[in-house]
Formats: C-alpha cells, structure tokens, sequence
C-alpha cells in the first residue's frame, strides 16, 4: 500500500509514520488554502498567505493523527494489534493486524476516529467564535474557522456508510451484530463501498469536463482507491476464514534447496540463483541451519571476487522474520510476507529446518479452497 516513508515518533506508544506521497497532498491543500485566504482577507503580503495556508495543512494533518489515534486505542483496548498510524496521499490510515474479535469491538473502534473530529470542529469553532469576540488577529480567526470547517468535513464524509469509511464500518458492525456472520456483513458493506466510489468517479468525470480538471482528477483518485479498498476489505476477510486455524506445515515444501557453507558465490549464483530463480536460500550442513543467504550480500563484492568468497563469509546468522514454526498459523505467514516483502519463509523446529512456505503456495490453496467452498458467495 505505502511506498517510502519515515518514522516520526511515537504517541501512546503507537507508531507515526508518512509516506512519501504525503508531500503531494501537503503542498496541495496549502496551495488551495493560499488561493481562499487570499480571497477572503485580501491585502496581504503573499507570504502572509503562504504561512497560513501551511500552518492550516499542518494542523489538519495533526487531526487526522489523532482521528486515527481514535480508532488505533480503541483497537489496541479490544485486543487487536497495532502496527501504526501512516500518513499519506489519501489522508491517514491506522494499521491495524487483523480482523476486531467482535462486532461490539468493531463499533467502537469505527465510531471513535467520527468522535474525535467531531470534538476538534467544536473546540476549533469555539475558539474561532472567542477570537471574532476578542478581536483576534484576522489571519488567526481565519486559520481556527478553516480548521473547524475542514474536521467538520472529514466528519461527515467519514460517517457516509460505505466500506472502508467509518460509516463503512459502523454499518458492518451492525450488520455483523445482526446476522453473526462477519464475510456476508463485510460483502454487504464492501458492496455498498464499491458503489459509493463509482459515484465518485462518474462525478469526478463530469466535475473534468465541466473544465474543473483538478477537483475532477482528484475525485476520480479518491473513487478508485475507495473501490480498490472495499475490494481489498472482502478479500482480507476471505482469506482469514480459509487460513486460519491451518498450520503452516500443511503448505510447506519438506524437502527445500539448501545451500552448503563451504560452496563459493560463483557457484551458487550459477548453480542456485540461476537454475532455482530464488534470491533467498537457507544455508545447512548436516542436517543444522546454519543461516541464510540472499543476493544481497552481492551488492559490495565485484564479480571477479565472487570466487574468492564462501557462503559462510556473507551470510546471515540471524534468520529475524524469514523463520517461522511448523505449527504457526498459516495466515500469520501470510500476514509475515506480506509486512516485510518476502515471498518464501524457512520453517524450523530448533535449529532444524524442515521445510519452506511459499506465498505461491498459500494463495494457491486460498484460490482452491474460494472456488470449490464459495466463499466468495
């Protein structure tokens, strides 16, 4: 989903994080702002605007940390993970492991990020209320007005109940609470979801050639990654139904290609990492793990050397999140791969290894066992 991006800090303990993409949306929504605090308190000096207009962006980026924060300790109370909150093109997200344990759970944590805005366009209003009152500085009234105005729209766009939105959620919930089946109360709000969102693109359309080129593109944007969303929702909670409670030795390959120690890297670039097309091998001798090797630890030795070193010279002791147990459930592999980018992870009992899982292998089943259940109905 997110692309590069940096850590910021952390706030109750919850990671922040923003993604590369989030400097776009910055520098549009404070050039936009520019342009309406020109109109309405003109006479000023360009920067004036500018300061404004990025003081404004800024802080409705701090509310959309603490929407998010909303919905991630309200998760993180009802016992569900939480890997961060990231900003990005599209505004935030908090990352969240898994499914809610309960529709109870799920209700809560969707309302709380609508209750949060709610109570920042009240706190913001009043205080733009007090200056007017007071006789604040102009541009200070301005920017509180903006930011009262802004929650408030976040508000109500994220109450409209199609899934992914809150108001998504809030309807999954309730339809989850009412039939006691989370996949038909996800399928019918993601449908609604995807509904909302080809509304958007057709609006956003017509917005384009009705010569609003930008607010059109940006609407069609919004309206493909809603649709991209709620498609992706249906789909997580399909694959949780049919992975879990299976164990990953139920997938795993018993006899993988290892790769012994003593074998120098031109060989096993030769040997291996052209004839298997891997870039991951575990590193064995006698039946014992040793390590892993990857072609990364080819970036800082020129070719001509590569016989000079062994497998063991370059690889790595330390197997971190490549290794998993025989007997771990087959979506936290999934959920493995899929956090860190690996496509295959070494299953070991000790210092054994036993085996390999692949992600081709688990979206194979997944593809199976959809088709021949009907999950998908």
């Amino acid at each position: 989903m997110f692309g590069k991006r940096w850590r910021l800090f952390r706030l109750l303990g919850i990671p922040i994080s923003l993604d590369a993409s989030w400097l776009i949306i910055l520098a549009l929504i404070s050039w936009s702002l520019v342009n309406v605090f020109r109109a309405e308190i003109p006479g000023r000096p360009a920067s004036e605007y500018w300061i404004m207009g990025v003081v404004t962006a800024l802080a409705f980026f701090a509310c959309i940390v603490l929407h998010e924060l909303g919905h991630a300790v309200v998760a993180r109370s009802g016992g569900m993970p939480i890997r961060g909150i990231t900003l990005f093109l599209f505004g935030g997200v908090a990352e969240l492991e898994g499914e809610p344990l309960s529709a109870g759970t799920e209700f809560r944590m969707a309302i709380a990020g609508p209750v949060v805005s709610a109570v920042l366009a009240l706190l913001f209003w009043g205080l733009a209320r007090l200056g007017m009152a007071q006789a604040w500085a102009v541009q200070s009234v301005g920017v509180l007005r903006y930011l009262a105005w802004i929650n408030a729209t976040v508000l109500v766009f994220n109450l409209i109940p199609a899934f992914p939105l809150d108001g998504g959620r809030v309807l999954r919930s309730i339809l989850w609470g009412a039939s006691g089946n989370l996949r038909r109360a996800t399928r019918w709000a993601a449908g609604i979801g995807q509904g909302f969102a080809w509304l958007l693109i057709a609006f956003g359309i017509i917005q384009f050639f009705a010569d609003n080129f930008i607010g059109g593109i940006w609407l069609g944007l919004i309206g493909l990654f809603l649709k991209h969303a709620a498609e992706s929702g249906y789909q997580q909670v399909l694959i949780r139904e049919a992975l879990q409670g299976e164990p990953v030795r139920r997938f795993m390959n018993p006899q993988p290609v290892v790769v012994p120690p003593s074998l120098d890297l031109r060989h096993w670039v030769d040997d291996y990492v052209y004839r298997y097309h891997r870039k991951l091998f575990p590193v064995a001798s006698n039946g014992h793990l040793e390590g892993v090797i990857s072609t990364q630890a080819l970036a800082q030795i020129p070719r001509e050397e590569w016989p000079l070193h062994t497998i063991a010279e370059v690889m790595r002791h330390d197997l971190g999140p490549a290794s998993i147990s025989p007997d771990a459930d087959a979506l936290d592999a999934l959920s493995r791969m899929q956090r860190t980018g690996m496509s295959r992870l070494l299953v070991t009992d000790g210092d054994q290894l036993v085996g390999i899982v692949s992600l081709k292998d688990l979206l194979r089943f997944l593809n199976q066992k959809i088709e021949l259940e009907g999950l998908a109905e």
